[in-house]
C-alpha cells in the first residue's frame, strides 16, 4: 500500500523514518488480513471475483451474489467483481493461470469453461487452477419470445425436425458449454443430427437474452434463472426444461424427458483461483466460500434464484472437474464435434 507523501516532522514532532515504518506496519498488518495470514474472526479484505464473460450470464450473476452475500454475511470486505470476457471464458481462464500465487483473486466458471478449452484450444487448462468449490447446479431452460408461434415444444419440434438449419438456437456460451451440449443433445434425441443444427453462440445470458426477444434466432437457451424475470414478466415463454426433474420456480414446465426426448442435463457453477497459491492464502479463500455456503444469505439467494445447492470443498471439486473434463470430451467426440 503506498504511503502518502508527508512533511519531514509530523504533528508530534516525529521525523518522516519514524512515520514511514509506522506506515509499513500498517500496511503490513492490512495486506495480512487479504490473505491467509488475516487476523482470527477478521473478514477477509482485498477479495476480487473475476467473471469470464459478459454482464449479464450466469457466471456474472453468480459471482455478484456471491460478492454480495459474503459482505452481507461479513464473511468478507468489499469485494470487487470484473469481467473479462473472450473465447468462451479462456480468455479468463489464462489470466487465472498467469496469475500464480496470487491469493486474493477468484475466477466465477462453470461448465462452460470445461467445453470452451476443448472448443478454443486453450493452453490454459482448469487443471492448472486451484478448485476451491463447486456452488450450485442448474437446469437449463428453453425459451422462446411471447409473440413466438411456438405454443409448446411440440410445435417447436415439428419445424425443427423439418428444416433444422432454419430453426436457430442461440446460447450463452461458446460450442462446447452447457448452453451448447443442451440442445445438441436435444437435438439427437429428437432425430435431428446435430451437425444440421443452426446454433449461434452469445458471450453471456445478457446477449442471448436480447437475441431471443428481438428474434435473432427462434429460441435461447440457458440457465433458467437467467431468464426468471422476463418468464416473469410475460416477455419470454419455456418450452421444456433439460433436467429430469421440474426446475424450482418453473412449475408447471415440462421437463424434456415428459416430452418423450431421453435428456438429463445440468449445469453447475463454482470457484477457481490461481494455480501455486501458499496453503495459508488456499485456506483462507477455502474457509471464507465455505463460510459462505453455510450462510443464510446464500440460502436465501439459492432460493431466490432457482439455484440447487451443489456445494463441493476443493479436493472432491477438483476430482468432479476432472471428470467433468473427460465427460465434456466423450460428448463432443460422439456429437462429432472434435
Amino acid at each position: 500500500m503506498p504511503t502518502p507523501a508527508r512533511s519531514t516532522r509530523g504533528p508530534a514532532g516525529l521525523r518522516l523514518g519514524a512515520l514511514a515504518a509506522s506506515a509499513l506496519l500498517a500496511a503490513t498488518a492490512l495486506t495480512a488480513c487479504g490473505t491467509g495470514a488475516q487476523q482470527e474472526g477478521a473478514p477477509l479484505a482485498g477479495l476480487r471475483i473475476m467473471v469470464p464473460n459478459a454482464p449479464g450470464g450466469g457466471y456474472d450473476v453468480t459471482a455478484r451474489n456471491a460478492a454480495r452475500a459474503m459482505e452481507d454475511a461479513g464473511i468478507t470486505g468489499n469485494v470487487e467483481v470484473f469481467n473479462l470476457a473472450g473465447a468462451g471464458g479462456t480468455v479468463g481462464l489464462a489470466r487465472v493461470v498467469g496469475e500464480a500465487g496470487n491469493g486474493e483473486l477468484l475466477m466465477s466458471m462453470g461448465l462452460g469453461v470445461v467445453g470452451a478449452s476443448f472448443t478454443n484450444d486453450s493452453e490454459a487448462t482448469l487443471a492448472e487452477t486451484t478448485p476451491i468449490a463447486r456452488l450450485t447446479q442448474e437446469a437449463d431452460a428453453i425459451v422462446v419470445a411471447a409473440d413466438s408461434p411456438y405454443q409448446d415444444l411440440g410445435d417447436l419440434l415439428e419445424d425443427w425436425r423439418a428444416d433444422p438449419g432454419a430453426v436457430a438456437v442461440g446460447g450463452g456460451s461458446s460450442p462446447g458449454g452447457p448452453d451448447h451440449l443442451a440442445p445438441m443433445l436435444t437435438a439427437e434425441a429428437a432425430g435431428i443430427d446435430p451437425a444440421d443444427v443452426n446454433y449461434i453462440s452469445y458471450d453471456g445470458g445478457g446477449e442471448l437474452l436480447a437475441a431471443v426477444l428481438g428474434g435473432q434466432v427462434a429460441f435461447g437457451v440457458s440457465g433458467a434463472a437467467e431468464f426468471m424475470d422476463q418468464i416473469e414478466a410475460g416477455e419470454l415463454r419455456v418450452l421444456a426444461v433439460t433436467s429430469a426433474e421440474p426446475a424450482q420456480g418453473l412449475d408447471g414446465v415440462p421437463t424434456l424427458q415428459d416430452e418423450g426426448l431421453d435428456v438429463d442435463f445440468v449445469n453447475w457453477r463454482g470457484l477457481v483461483a490461481p494455480p501455486g497459491l501458499d496453503a495459508e492464502d488456499e485456506q483462507a479463500l477455502s474457509e471464507a466460500v465455505e463460510e459462505l455456503h453455510g450462510s443464510q444469505e446464500w440460502k436465501d439467494i439459492l432460493e431466490t434464484n432457482g439455484w440447487t445447492d451443489a456445494y463441493l470443498p476443493g479436493a472432491e471439486f477438483g476430482e468432479f472437474m476432472d471428470s467433468e473434463t473427460r465427460r465434456v470430451d466423450d460428448v463432443l467426440t460422439d456429437l462429432g464435434l472434435l
